[in-house]
């Protein structure tokens, strides 16, 4: 090193890297024929147009978009009318896979689901229902994993799962099937209206976890190798249902 102190050493090299930062920038400027941009632009407008605030679709159009959407990313819709074809549904397709292990979320609505009395050949568990037992483990295991959707968006074919204390995150995550019911009442056009929601409830009152789910887990490494299944279920079926009342 010369004579020079360290911090006019690194001053030095500061300079060069800046003037090579404005070559670099004055050669796109001009492979584009135009004049450097050197003020930030204005932005007069913040967040989403009044437009798309107001876009907003029919019921039966939300729910044939989100068909195409969520069938799109490989997930599988079905449009059911009551809360007993929902638990018909269920059942069959456990008995179809040979289902041994189903966790669902401890939710009022789907203790009406009757599954521990319709599948009496498998496991079926509540999430923390009991003390001392590793529910994540237990989801890990489990065949079938059911959720009640707190939310659903037809324009990205997604479903909004929130987690709290009896929904826990790992029912929706781990298990190898995934199966969440969609009141249609509660499917919107945009992902924008469930969004303000959270944000006009504030912090204090925002979940644990927020999970958007668009079908079954994908994952692609470098090379564009796309595998489904790794970090989630492989095979997800949206369950629509007209009155989960009966």
């Amino acid at each position: 090193m010369t004579s020079e102190t360290d911090r006019s050493w690194l001053n030095r090299l500061e300079e060069q890297s800046r003037l090579k930062q404005e070559q670099f920038m004055d050669g796109i400027a001009a492979k584009l024929g135009r004049d450097r941009v050197r003020t930030a632009p204005e932005h007069p407008f913040r967040g989403a147009p009044d437009f798309w605030k107001e876009f907003e679709w029919p019921l039966e159009q939300r729910i044939t978009q989100f068909n195409a959407n969520f069938e799109a990313a490989g997930g599988h819709v079905v449009r059911l009318s009551n809360r007993d074809e929902v638990s018909r549904f269920i059942r069959d397709k456990s008995l179809e896979m040979s289902a041994a292990t189903i966790l669902r979320q401890q939710e009022e609505a789907l203790d009406h689901l009757g599954l521990e009395e319709s599948l009496p050949g498998a496991q079926v568990r509540s999430w923390n229902d009991e003390a001392d037992t590793d529910w994540r483990a237990v989801a890990a295991r489990a065949d079938f994993g059911i959720v009640m959707a707190d939310y659903a968006a037809a324009y990205t074919g997604s479903i909004v799962v929130k987690s709290a204390p009896n929904k826990g995150r790992s029912v929706s995550l781990l298990p190898t099937v995934l199966m969440a019911v969609i009141p249609v009442d509660r499917m919107v056009t945009r992902l924008g209206e469930i969004l303000v929601q959270f944000d006009q409830a504030g912090r204090e009152q925002l979940p644990a976890g927020i999970h958007f789910i668009s079908g079954p887990s994908r994952s692609a490494d470098i090379e564009n190798d796309l595998t489904i299944g790794v970090h989630g279920p492989g095979i997800v079926y949206a369950l629509l249902v007209d009155s989960f009342e009966n």
